[in-house]
């Protein structure tokens, strides 16, 4: 969150901006103020796991219990047939404590499987490929389709993290400069395909192991058997990857772009010159193709284990894909099909010449990723407690009679649900926080209604994307602001919600209906071999 404080942060004008802009505003600030309030992720994680040892004892107290849902003889069911809340207040409790903490943390599903896809993803990073093919979509690009082409770059630049809002955005705001048209339009569009786009992708990136493994771990509340892999939802993100670019491209031409008007070269804080952006170089072209050659290689050899009857990495008991070691060790490709091609770019232009260089890229993504490790310890606690107290069950069991008995155990359940996601999301920005957080209850609550954790996760997705480009508890929030301030000097807080607001409201509606017809009308998988109902 530091960089809402930076410098650049014009935020001396929010009041002015916020009482021009209305109520929504002045909710977004209040959103804001309340977000300040809460302490940084991982302080809200260590204090969820004191708080959920202290209740546990309290209710464990009280005796505090409710009849399981499950069929008789389903694994983990008592044979009372009941589900009670387990105190680690007392002897026994203090000393699971003790002696799993340790094991809560190096066997937590995310934080392997997201550091070995980001070892592969940063070679491709930091050789320079993954710049060098967003550059060479936008800027080959023509007129008329460069809008659609930002809007989709930014969705796809999300396999590596940052690279959207370090490269995409200021990119695109420079590229709608050199076209004569309003750079905040060119910024708008990128910001909604980055942040508001974040997980709709064509690959799957460092997001879907992350997720995946909250999403299991609650699953196993019910289920403990359940597991949910990294391409659970990929089939619906495809198809998100398409729609959010036609959607941020309809918003951007008809709505952001006609209210900013014509571009006042005044308005800048800075001389903006000309603003030429260059092409990729020859050579940078060659390392491009040399490395979609390795790619299609890799795809190719991994297809002759996957795709005869008789593959290696079928599943040698059913023959079929479903349950596979392909599946199962997913994120390894994600690895080898990141790390190659990006090392065969990097050979070819020079930025890795041998495997020191290899190695210092590793390291360089390993280095950035302290602040993630930190905070998995603390959700890797919360998460456990949650397990082992029973207070998840206890939860989702009351929370799913609650929406059975006032009927709202139909589809409809998941509008209320994305919509929920995106409220919380405006307070708590961290995907992986918001998520370690809400899928403890939400996912064995709707599971228990009927629904399977891979589509759980999909809407939880899909709320969790559209709101960020409107709440000031996105970490990027400032960097947004700074690189918009050298194209309109008083841009504020306000103006700039004001200007990404049409992309959440278009989003949250037309990629919610998108979910309905995939899913329900067409009752297509959201990923591979992901069912769409759960039976206990």
């Amino acid at each position: 969150m530091s960089s809402r404080n930076s410098p650049s942060n014009p935020s001396s004008k929010q009041p002015q901006d916020v009482s021009k802009s209305g109520w929504f505003s002045r909710f977004l600030a209040t959103v804001e103020w309340l977000g300040n309030l809460l302490p940084h992720p991982i302080t809200l994680f260590a204090l969820l796991a004191v708080f959920i040892v202290l209740l546990s004892g309290m209710l464990g107290y009280f005796d505090v219990s409710v009849a399981d849902p499950r069929p008789i003889g389903s694994k983990g069911r008592e044979v009372d047939g009941m589900i009670e809340v387990i105190s680690l207040l007392d002897a026994e409790g203090l000393r699971r404590i003790v002696t799993g903490l340790v094991t809560n943390f190096t066997g937590f599903a995310p934080l392997g499987t997201v550091l070995v896809a980001l070892l592969g993803v940063s070679l491709a990073e930091h050789s320079g490929l993954l710049s060098t093919i967003m550059r060479s979509m936008v800027m080959n690009a023509s007129d008329r389709m460069v809008t659609v082409v930002v809007v989709f770059a930014g969705v796809v630049s999300n396999t590596a993290s940052e690279l959207g809002y370090v490269v995409m955005i200021p990119l695109a705001a420079m590229i709608f400069h050199s076209l004569g048209r309003h750079p905040l339009a060119g910024l708008a569009a990128a910001f909604a395909g980055v942040s508001a786009g974040y997980s709709a992708n064509i690959l799957i990136g460092t997001v879907d192991p992350l997720l995946a493994g909250f999403t299991e771990s609650s699953a196993r509340i019910i289920d403990p058997d359940y597991t949910v892999s990294a391409e659970v939802n990929w089939y619906f993100m495809i198809v998100s990857t398409f729609a959010v670019a036609a959607m941020g491209a309809f918003v951007t031409e008809k709505i952001v772009e006609p209210r900013l008007g014509k571009y006042n070269p005044d308005d800048a804080s800075i001389d903006l010159g000309k603003q030429q952006l260059d092409s990729p170089t020859a050579l940078e072209i060659k390392g491009m193709k040399w490395a979609g050659f390795s790619f299609f290689i890799l795809l190719g050899i991994l297809a002759l284990t996957v795709v005869p009857a008789d593959g290696i990495l079928r599943n040698q008991e059913t023959g079929l894909v479903k349950g596979s070691p392909f599946l199962k060790g997913i994120v390894v490709y994600i690895f080898v099909t990141f790390a190659i091609p990006g090392f065969v770019y990097g050979k070819i232009v020079g930025t890795m010449k041998n495997d020191r260089d290899v190695i210092d890229a590793m390291s360089k993504s390993m280095s950035s990723m302290g602040l993630y490790i930190v905070l998995v310890f603390f959700a890797a606690q919360f998460v456990a407690f949650f397990k082992w107290t029973n207070l998840g069950t206890v939860l989702a069991v009351k929370g799913a009679a609650m929406l059975q008995a006032t009927g709202l155990d139909g589809p409809e359940v998941f509008v209320l649900f994305i919509l929920m996601c995106g409220l919380v999301n405006l307070s708590l920005g961290s995907a992986s926080a918001q998520w370690a957080i809400t899928a403890p209850i939400f996912v064995p609550m709707l599971m228990l209604i009927g629904y399977s954790p891979e589509v759980i996760q999909a809407a939880y997705r899909i709320g969790d994307s559209v709101t960020n480009v409107i709440t000031p508890m996105m970490s990027y929030f400032g960097l947004i602001l700074a690189i918009g301030v050298r194209y309109k000097k008083d841009l504020g807080i306000g103006t700039l919600i004001a200007t990404m607001l049409p992309y959440t409201l278009v989003f949250m509606v037309g990629w919610t209906i998108l979910f309905y017809v995939w899913v329900f009308a067409f009752g297509l998988p959201v990923g591979p071999g992901a069912p769409t109902y759960y039976t206990p």
